[in-house]
C-alpha cells in the first residue's frame, strides 16, 4: 500500500487528495435536470484510490466530494456522495490492487469502470429512494454515465502516466 511506512504521510496525502477531489469537482460544474451535476472530480476520486489504496482513497474521495457538494449548495446530496464516492474509490482501489500485476492499463480501466457503475447506481438509488424522485431519478443516469466514463478515462490515464515515474512506482508497490 502507498505510504504504508508513515502514518503521518498517509494522513497528509489523504488530505491532499480530498482537497484535489473537492477542487476538481468545483472547477467545472454542469447542472443536471434533477439537481445534481457532472464534473471532472471522479478522475481525482479514482487517482486517489489507485495511489493511496482502497481505504485511504475511499476516505479522501468521500470527504472531498461531499465537501464539494456542500460548497456548491447541493447539501442534500452530501451524505449520499460521502458514501457513494467512498464506495466507488474503495471498490476501484481494491480491484486495481488485485488485478494490477499482469496488465496495469487494463486493470486501471476495468477498476475505474467498476467504480463508475457503483457511482451511477448509487446516485440512482439515492435520488429515487432517499430524495423521493422515484423513477424520475432516471433523468440523471445519462449524465452520471458521462461523468463516470470521463472520470474512468482521465483517472486511468493519470494513474498510468504517474506510475511511469520511479518514485510513484516504488510507492505503489
Amino acid at each position: 500500500m502507498l505510504y504504508s511506512k508513515n502514518k503521518l504521510l498517509k494522513l497528509v496525502m489523504g488530505a491532499l487528495f480530498a482537497a484535489l477531489t473537492c477542487v476538481a469537482t468545483i472547477v467545472i460544474v454542469i447542472p443536471s435536470p434533477t439537481g445534481g451535476y457532472v464534473n471532472p472530480g471522479d478522475s481525482m476520486v479514482l487517482l486517489g484510490a489507485f495511489l493511496l489504496g482502497p481505504a485511504w482513497g475511499a476516505i479522501a474521495a468521500g470527504l472531498g466530494s461531499a465537501l464539494a457538494d456542500v460548497i456548491l449548495g447541493y447539501v442534500v446530496y452530501a451524505p449520499g456522495t460521502l458514501l457513494i464516492k467512498g464506495s466507488m474509490a474503495l471498490l476501484s482501489g481494491f480491484l486495481l490492487r488485485k488485478m494490477c500485476d499482469s496488465r496495469p492499463a487494463v486493470a486501471a480501466v476495468l477498476a475505474s469502470l467498476a467504480g463508475a457503475v457503483v457511482m451511477v447506481s448509487g446516485y440512482f438509488v439515492y435520488s429515487a429512494v432517499f430524495l423521493g424522485y422515484g423513477m424520475g431519478a432516471l433523468a440523471d443516469v445519462p449524465g452520471n454515465c458521462v461523468q463516470g466514463i470521463f472520470g474512468s478515462v482521465a483517472g486511468s490515464a493519470l494513474f498510468l502516466a504517474l506510475s511511469k515515474m520511479p518514485y510513484i512506482r516504488d510507492l505503489t508497490k
